[in-house]
């Protein structure tokens, strides 16, 4: 199982106690908002797109979208989400339970938005649709596999803007 290499991932960093383990599904934002008691914004999701050459994961606020013109801006193409069954295959992880974490593939690269730092901690699913792990934005960088950088790719979660 997934959230098994996680744990295994984790344990390098002396972290696998800190999965949580869900009685219910945590497979989508609200879900996952809901077991974890927070609001929605601080489930922290992880999309798959397709890259030039593999997969490009961004991890993002729960409230947050991709912006198109800010990926093209700082991918240079457009944003593609992988299959249900690419994402299996780059992330080694189902939908739902994708994340940055335990990914063995070198050509899967991580990016995290700025739209989670807001937050003193954040929650992304750790391996399963029923999983999370509770992290600081430095500890979700120091523990994501591939990490590249930081970047601002997504909308809807400034107040200056509206969630369209």
């Amino acid at each position: 199982m997934s959230i098994d290499k996680v744990r295994d991932y984790m344990k390098k960093f002396g972290r696998e106690n800190d999965i949580i383990e869900f009685e219910k599904s945590s497979a989508t934002v609200e879900l996952a908002a809901e077991a974890a008691g927070v609001i929605p914004a601080r489930i922290a999701k992880t999309l798959s797109f397709k890259g030039p050459e593999g997969a490009i994961i961004i991890v993002m606020a729960g409230d947050a979208k991709v912006d198109n013109k800010r990926y093209k801006k700082e991918f240079g193409l457009k944003a593609k989400m992988l299959t249900a069954d690419e994402a299996v295959e780059y992330t080694g992880h189902i939908v739902g339970g994708v994340c940055p974490f335990a990914i063995e593939r070198d050509d899967v690269d991580v990016y995290l938005d700025d739209s989670m730092k807001r937050f003193d901690t954040v929650f992304p699913a750790a391996g399963s649709s029923n999983s999370a792990i509770e992290l600081n934005c430095d500890e979700l960088e120091e523990l994501s596999s591939n990490f590249v950088k930081w970047v601002d790719v997504c909308k809807g979660w400034r107040e200056d803007e509206s969630n369209n």
